[in-house]
């Protein structure tokens, strides 16, 4: 763009109008924003879709298939053969054949499709002796959640809610407190579903939870509580519910609260890390008035997910990442973020090339190949605990550290000594 000087009084007009002939900016979806002396924002709202187009299309190897979903699967003798694929906007129908399949969709459909075992609901306190199990376990899980985002302007702006929008009370904020001078991003206990069926309610969800979201923003806007919202307008407001739980594929090994806490420590297939806290949510959501919209328990320290609870136990070439990763209810509710979930997906990647190019499946890899793959991840900046950087050709492990101060037990040596630890 042009150049002006910030004190010219047509600064704001001679931006705009110059912005307005990039249209290569606002081919990529650049919209400007506030302008004013010295300071011109630009909002790229599709910025994040356009760095990850950009990542696939320099990948040579990678087939890229957009609003296109897996329908179908064939087995063989506990092997996934072919999967059918169909996007519905092309009319186009694809048959995949691999030698590793990938479950990354949440709620299990390509392991549905294939007959994996998969579990649901919480189980009881018993069955993995988990201190934060449920006495006697049930079919509930986690709710969804649509969430709003919303803008401050120079002027007060009115709010007219539909007359399907929900009526709130003070009740629905007993345990859900909305902070007082900022509006622009809410809120994740807006959540619904965890008695229901998040799967195939979830058309009914979506509208049930845009209520919601439309009545907050009426009771923000209108109810004489929040004086200090007159300037504030809805931005956007989302459309697909995201779940948090539903089906979770069944793994060669099933991780526990114990896992998470200290059991880690004593396997040695830990291909990634997790450290949120156990994170329970009331099944009801929103509805749950009367709870808090979470309970939260810190874990001391951060954990290694296991290899094995990335593959299925009876398909043979079946991997998952994600929120349907082999675990019981407790330990899902610390996995289940999505920090944890893309390191997940990192693993099974490297697992998958590694399984591909040795022609070898998961269990095969585990068996005999299990610290090739760790040495690989390492490699590639993903973390794992007691797993020390054994890479030959990494230089920084010749270099000389030395350090004018250190804390005690944060010897400078630390720095290159292949070792990730809990700081």
């Amino acid at each position: 763009m042009a150049k002006f000087e910030p004190w010219d009084p047509d600064f704001e007009a001679k931006v705009r109008s110059s912005f307005a002939k990039q249209t290569a900016m606002r081919t990529l979806g650049a919209v400007i924003g506030k302008v004013g002396p010295g300071e011109v924002e630009i909002e790229m709202p599709y910025r994040a879709d356009l760095t990850l187009y950009d990542l696939c299309q320099r990948e040579e190897l990678l087939t890229l298939k957009l609003d296109t979903s897996v329908y179908s699967a064939e087995v063989l003798d506990g092997k996934i053969t072919r999967v059918l694929a169909r996007c519905d906007k092309t009319e186009t129908i694809y048959r995949v054949h691999a030698s590793v399949y990938c479950d990354c969709t949440g709620d299990c459909r390509l392991g549905l499709e294939a007959g994996a075992e998969f579990r649901t609901g919480r189980e009881p306190r018993a069955q993995y002796n988990e201190s934060l199990a449920l006495e006697k376990g049930d079919k509930n899980s986690q709710g969804s959640t649509i969430l709003f985002t919303a803008t401050k302007h120079e002027n007060p702006i009115d709010f007219i809610a539909p007359p399907w929008a929900r009526k709130m009370t003070e009740n629905d904020f007993l345990f859900r407190k909305i902070p007082r001078g900022s509006y622009e991003y809410g809120y994740w206990w807006i959540e619904l579903g965890g008695d229901r069926d998040v799967i195939h309610d979830n058309e009914e969800l979506r509208f049930d939870l845009l209520r919601i979201v439309l009545g907050i923003w009426d009771w923000i806007k209108n109810s004489g509580e929040r004086s200090d919202s007159a300037n504030w307008a809805l931005q956007r407001v989302g459309m697909i519910p995201g779940k948090r739980e539903s089906r979770r594929l069944t793994g060669a090994h099933i991780q526990t609260q114990d896992d998470l806490t200290d059991g880690w420590k004593n396997r040695d297939d830990g291909v990634s890390i997790g450290g949120w806290p156990f994170d329970e949510h009331p099944p009801g959501g929103f509805d749950d008035w009367d709870q808090p919209p979470a309970y939260s328990k810190p874990i001391k320290e951060p954990y290694n997910i296991a290899f094995e609870a990335l593959y299925s136990a009876n398909i043979e070439n079946l991997m998952m990442a994600g929120r349907n990763i082999s675990n019981s209810h407790v330990a899902f509710t610390s996995t289940r973020v999505m920090a944890t979930c893309a390191c997940t997906g990192q693993a099974i990647g490297t697992a998958a090339a590694l399984c591909a190019s040795k022609k070898i499946p998961p269990p095969e890899l585990r068996k005999h190949h299990i610290g090739e793959l760790q040495q690989r991840l390492l490699r590639d900046d993903q973390s794992i605990r007691a797993v020390g950087n054994q890479d030959r050709l990494d230089l920084a492990r010749t270099a000389n550290i030395s350090a004018s101060s250190h804390l005690a037990g944060a010897d400078p040596i630390h720095v290159i000594d292949g070792e990730v630890r809990d700081t």
